[in-house]
């Protein structure tokens, strides 16, 4: 399969909230569970995300949705949380969401975003060797951190 030519990332548009929420339940289910913050979110994510000044993301192939990732403004003072990233089963292994967190990246300096966080498991071996491969670096896991699985955080600086 040869997804790095056809690959279009786009930007959030409503027709894509389902897609949005099914890539996402379909990642949480196979590696962990729903959590109902989780569950809030990704059916609402014009709420929870766009309406607040995020920014979600998704990766098409051929008019086909199959991957997505967000940058959730956390608190007021201008951070933003890489989160919600997914690629559906199908197209796993091509670097779509190598491809998703680069472009968040370069969005994210284009703003003028100081920083980026993410919290994941340590379990996600893949995952977190990607992340320090784009220079995310361990930080301290607050202890209200919004997910129960969470246990670490990272941030980028730019």
């Amino acid at each position: 399969m040869n997804t790095t030519q056809a690959l279009e990332i786009i930007s959030f548009d409503k027709q894509y909230a389902k897609d949005f929420y099914e890539l996402n339940v379909e990642w949480l289910k196979t590696f962990f569970y729903v959590e109902p913050y989780d569950e809030e979110v990704l059916s609402k994510p014009e709420q929870y995300i766009i309406n607040k000044g995020g920014h979600i993301f998704f990766a098409k192939i051929n008019n086909q949705i199959v991957g997505t990732v967000a940058l959730m403004p956390i608190g007021n003072d201008g951070l933003f949380e890489l989160t919600k990233m997914a690629v559906s089963p199908e197209h796993r292994g091509y670097k779509i969401g190598q491809q998703l967190m680069q472009h968040c990246i370069d969005f994210a300096k284009s703003i003028g975003l100081p920083k980026l966080v993410l919290y994941s498991n340590t379990t996600l071996e893949n995952a977190i060797y990607i992340y320090k491969k784009y220079g995310f670096i361990e930080k301290p896991l607050e202890p209200d951190t919004p997910y129960k699985r969470s246990d670490i955080k990272m941030e980028l600086v730019f």
